[in-house]
């Protein structure tokens, strides 16, 4: 891979989540490293309360706040976790809600090896069946 950048002459835009793992000759051929770091409560907050277009219909029980605290993840898992819990809620022809919320971040969550545990959702913890 060293040597196909080295005789690319276009740009190239490389993307990690592991730069830890990244040579140190290789790193030496970067002209710019912009790292971006990992959303903290307020900043996931933010994002979700944007993460939903105006037409989406949301319904009144969704709590960003809690969601943003307990679910600690980056801005690309949370826009999965809207378009999951868009899809869930179109299925059974209800706004988007807590319910698809939080089903679809138990199965994002599982994708990324985190483990969404029943005691995890607090006063939530009854609207999806866990298994």
């Amino acid at each position: 891979m060293l040597q196909k950048i080295e005789e690319y002459e276009g740009v190239s835009i490389l993307a990690t989540n592991f730069i830890q793992n990244i040579d140190e000759a290789f790193m030496r051929r970067f002209n710019f490293i912009i790292e971006f770091p990992f959303p903290d409560k307020q900043c996931r907050e933010k994002i979700w309360r944007s993460i939903f277009p105006v037409e989406a219909p949301l319904g009144d029980d969704i709590d960003f706040e809690f969601i943003a605290s307990k679910f600690e993840i980056a801005g690309g898992n949370i826009k999965n976790i809207a378009v999951s819990s868009a899809f869930l809620a179109a299925d059974a022809a209800e706004p988007i809600g807590m319910k698809h919320i939080v089903a679809a971040a138990k199965y994002e969550l599982n994708k990324i090896g985190k483990l969404l545990l029943k005691e995890d959702l607090g006063e939530y913890n009854n609207i999806i069946i866990f298994e």
